[in-house]
């Protein structure tokens, strides 16, 4: 194993997230789906792996996050643990998971024990603000999603920015305080205007991450294969890319493709060989076989 892909340092804790808000550290947060990209996270030095039910859209080809399930979810879960075992492993539960305290109660214990995870994360704030702290008093760590929400999209009239109009702010302003007043430890925006996500989150003590949520939020928070071009079926405005690997991959394969075509693949190097007497004694006993 080289230098580069050794942990660097323990698992972050719940303590030093919480902490992260007064020493001033910004947290790196990732949506991860699968073993191989938590691998990447743990060697790049990611704080949070996040299982976020993207994965819904980016592993499974749906159309937004609504068919995610439980057992879609622990089953990434599990996988993403296995890849970055010393990486703090976010939960998000899935569409309707969440929607009583009993049923959150047991899918978040589900995450915890079958997963291995650190943590979960419903979405939502006032409204859902006696199922967060049901959670917390179970012992369950727990952050919260405001803003753009995905499980309600269909109430927005689709993917649109929140927080726009002063009265709105107020809104997510309130959603934030009944996250922090139910004890979790963490909030994220998502799609909430930058001058609006930085001055609520000076008037809240837990951090806050932001994905297009602009600079003002205690840390940030992307989709793997977005930031990577891994998913190539829309690009948010929020996403930089910061590589092309799908590009990469095609490219590849396409090669891959054309070598065969040619019969240039497999060459020696990619063969595997065998002694010349063996070979001529099979030979003569495949001479032999045919013989009789």
């Amino acid at each position: 194993m080289s230098d580069h892909a050794k942990p660097t340092r323990k698992k972050r804790t719940i303590t030093e997230i919480r902490e992260s808000k007064t020493t001033g550290e910004k947290m790196v947060y990732m949506s991860v789906p699968d073993y191989t990209s938590a691998q990447w996270a743990e060697m790049g030095g990611v704080d949070v792996a996040v299982v976020g039910d993207s994965l819904a859209m980016i592993a499974h080809g749906h159309a937004n996050t609504i068919p995610a399930t439980m057992d879609m979810m622990i089953m990434h879960a599990l996988a993403v643990r296995k890849g970055a075992p010393n990486t703090f492993v976010l939960g998000c539960m899935p569409y309707q998971s969440y929607n009583t305290v009993d049923r959150a109660l047991l899918n978040a214990t589900r995450f915890m024990q079958e997963a291995g995870s650190d943590a979960v994360k419903p979405q939502g704030g006032k409204s859902q603000a006696h199922i967060l702290k049901a959670l917390v008093d179970a012992g369950i760590p727990t952050a919260s999603h405001i803003g753009l929400t995905p499980h309600t999209v269909a109430l927005f009239g689709g993917f649109k920015i929140q927080g726009r109009t002063a009265e709105a702010a107020m809104k997510i302003l309130e959603d934030a305080l009944a996250i922090q007043d139910a004890g979790c430890f963490m909030l994220e925006f998502e799609a909430v205007p930058g001058p609006i996500a930085a001055l609520i989150s000076k008037q809240v003590e837990i951090p806050t991450i932001g994905i297009g949520a602009g600079i003002g939020t205690d840390g940030q928070i992307l989709l793997c294969y977005d930031l990577l071009g891994v998913f190539t079926d829309f690009k948010p405005k929020f996403t930089k890319r910061y590589a092309t690997l799908t590009e990469v991959a095609v490219t590849g394969i396409s090669r891959y493709v054309k070598e065969v075509k040619e019969g240039t693949f497999p060459d020696e190097d990619h063969t595997y060989g065998v002694s010349e007497a063996e070979y001529e004694k099979f030979a003569t006993m495949l001479e032999r076989r045919k013989q009789l």
